[in-house]
């Protein structure tokens, strides 16, 4: 049997992938053992340390990169059973890496040697880098020690499988069927028309709704039936909190598991381990930035509350109750539109998929230099678009994938996957995945603003990864570290509410007509309309995320989900149901060993970052194409190859400014 994940071709053939083949990973894993287990502290230089360890991994890391990504994207039974069988070895190599004595021990050799004090910066900083990771990872520890750190990487990756997997079955085991729209009063004709297609694909006549979005914002966002708000919110935020797919035991273990990882390793929290070589550098400095964006938010925050309990009552009466969780969406969005005469579903017409993907390869052919077409590959399901990015001298800089629209056997969110992250001339490899409004037979793929801010966003991530030119493989594209990495995704954002981006794409899809500007105008004076709000959402993410892995104590906090409901009480806008459950869904923060979790802070962080660095743009021309070609330069080439404070300040010529977050909000005192 000819096995595709053996040989690794480009480009990958990712239809031929079945669950048969990943046995693969098995030899790659006995090939790379072999490899790093040559490397010796006998004559060392770069090529027989540094260099060897890279070479050694390198098909292993690809081909589990192609496995996570099609357990992700086009999973089936058969695929994840095998998967999973294999996520103990995978989970147990990698951990391995840092307790072989014999890397140490050259590294540590050759880090005495005159060719390692003349090495250039980059390479300096990957072995400086690497060093201190070996050290955090483990290799100091005794025999004993490292015994067990390695059953805690593993278990921690067959945990954090489970707990996704459980996210995935939980969403798609929810559905409720209405025979007709009388519950459905208030959606727009373009959710009725999603709600028709989801029946119509499984057979059934009338309305289906499901938890993949964008179906749970469209009816808390539009339905007037409150009950019907309340029954998709309470199914949203119940996902896998109980049942046959129940995550609350399986977050304990994750975080019973960190908490040891972190205290055999000699740090007293999870979050001092994770934030180490970071720009917070502890826990506690994640925690104080937390606390101190929060408090400059709260007044701001409580007024918003206010002021949307008074609407309810302006327009019910007086005795109208107080808000629910499930009523702040759909009063929220009859505020604004009074507020600024300004509905989502306008801006639909003017936001087609096409060319949202479009309007962002053109921003980027415009700012920084690159060209964009479309190439045949093979992928992994009908409707993925794929492309080559190519640099003005036409040499290719990377292919890429791009993933729109929800399936059943794909996950939900938007994210960015850098499978392949080449040394210059090789090409990267990267896949964007999203899940917007699908097509309908009779309409395109209309988006809202926040859709077109998402896609930006990811490609933002996907900028990031293939304008890279760093010449060490480790230290290149998105691996820096959590709190840098959102700054190219984030800054991307900026340019969709910019008339001079919006002509480059948004269009209304059956007209042709640009997008007026009056509308613009109410676009960009809605853009802080409960900003404070929306601010301290994220703020109780990342103050929950710091506080399990910092605070919490099962013993004297009892079950995590009411420790979590009471915490996140603080920032909600209104109270939150007995058995909200949120995080028994939050992937970002349970859904790998390590992702996110003592990290979630880093959007916040990272927002800092690019409202500031925006501001030059704002300042010198939103497609200045020299300015572009500066932060192409400064920023996205460079990887981790300088310390990020470093790249910043190079591009800014000083250190970022808090208060700029705050004033593009309108937050500001």
């Amino acid at each position: 049997m000819n096995n595709p994940l053996l040989s690794l071709e480009r480009p990958i053939a990712f239809p031929a992938v079945t669950a048969e083949h990943l046995s693969a990973v098995r030899q790659h894993i006995a090939d790379a053992d072999a490899k790093l287990s040559a490397i010796r502290a006998e004559s060392p230089s770069y090529a027989s340390t540094l260099g060897a360890m890279e070479t050694a991994t390198e098909p292993l890391e690809l081909c589990v990169g192609i496995l996570e990504h099609l357990e992700g994207v086009a999973t089936t039974p058969a695929f994840r059973d095998a998967y999973n069988a294999l996520q103990p070895e995978i989970t147990a190599f990698w951990a391995s890496i840092y307790l072989r004595e014999n890397l140490f021990q050259a590294l540590v050799a050759f880090s005495e040697t005159d060719e390692a004090k003349r090495l250039d910066p980059t390479r300096k900083r990957y072995l400086d880098k690497t060093l201190a990771d070996f050290k955090r990872q483990g290799a100091l520890l005794d025999a004993e020690g490292k015994a067990q750190l390695t059953a805690i990487e593993q278990k921690l990756g067959l945990v954090s499988t489970k707990f996704s997997q459980n996210v995935l079955d939980a969403t798609n085991a929810f559905e409720l069927v209405l025979e007709d729209a009388t519950r459905l009063k208030g959606l727009p004709e373009s959710g009725l028309a999603l709600l028709r297609a989801n029946a119509a694909d499984k057979g059934l006549t009338g309305y289906r709704l499901t938890l993949r979005e964008p179906v749970p914002t469209f009816i808390l966002t539009y339905a007037d039936d409150a009950e019907l708000r309340r029954a998709i919110y309470h199914a949203s935020n119940t996902r896998a909190s109980s049942g046959d797919f129940d995550n609350r035991p399986l977050i304990s273990e994750l975080l019973t598991l960190r908490r040891e990882r972190a205290k055999l390793l000699g740090f007293r929290t999870f979050a001092d381990l994770v934030t180490e070589d970071r720009m917070a550098a502890s826990g506690a400095e994640a925690q104080r930035f937390v606390r101190d964006l929060t408090d400059k938010t709260r007044a701001a925050f409580e007024r918003e509350q206010e002021e949307l309990l008074a609407f309810r009552r302006k327009l019910e009466g007086p005795s109208a109750p107080a808000l629910e969780p499930w009523d702040v969406p759909y009063y929220a969005d009859k505020l604004r539109r009074e507020r600024y005469d300004l509905d989502e579903e306008q801006l639909r017409p003017y936001f087609e998929a096409g060319r949202v993907l479009n309007g962002a390869f053109q921003l980027a052919e415009r700012l920084f230099g690159v060209s964009i077409e479309p190439v045949e590959l093979p992928a992994w399901d009908a409707r993925v678009k794929t492309y080559r990015m190519l640099d003005a001298g036409k040499q290719e800089l990377a292919s890429f994938y791009v993933d729109l629209f929800p399936r059943e056997n794909k996950r939900g969110g938007a994210w960015m996957h850098g499978l392949v992250a080449a040394v210059p001339p090789e090409p990267h490899v990267a896949i964007f995945c999203a899940n917007v409004n699908p097509e309908l037979p009779d309409k395109p793929s209309l988006l809202t603003h926040r859709d077109v801010e998402t896609m930006f966003h990811e490609f933002g991530h996907l900028l990031h990864h293939c304008l890279s030119r760093v010449t060490v493989r480790s230290l290149a594209c998105t691996r820096v570290v959590h709190d840098f990495v959102e700054l190219p995704s984030q800054i991307l954002e900026n340019w969709c509410s910019e008339g001079d981006c919006l002509e480059l794409f948004a269009r209304h899809y059956q007209t042709g007509e640009a997008f007026p500007a009056e509308l613009l105008q109410r676009l960009r004076a809605a853009r802080t309309f409960r900003a404070a709000s929306a601010q301290m959402r994220q703020l109780g993410f990342a103050a929950l995320d710091l506080a399990l892995h910092v605070d919490y104590d099962p013993e004297k906090d009892g079950e995590v989900l009411d420790y979590a409901r009471t915490l996140l009480g603080q920032f909600s806008p209104a109270p939150l149901p007995s058995d909200y459950g949120m995080p028994a869904s939050f992937y970002h923060l349970f859904g790998s060993p390590v992702g996110y979790a003592a990290g979630y802070y880093s959007y916040k962080w990272a927002e800092v970052l690019d409202a500031d660095a925006f501001s030059r743009f704002r300042a010198e021309g939103v497609l200045n194409p020299t300015l572009g070609r500066e932060f192409r330069d400064k920023i996205l080439a460079l990887g981790d190859s300088r310390d990020p404070m470093d790249l910043f300040v190079s591009f800014m010529g000083r250190r970022p400014r808090p208060e700029a977050l705050l004033e593009r909000q309108g937050l500001s005192a």
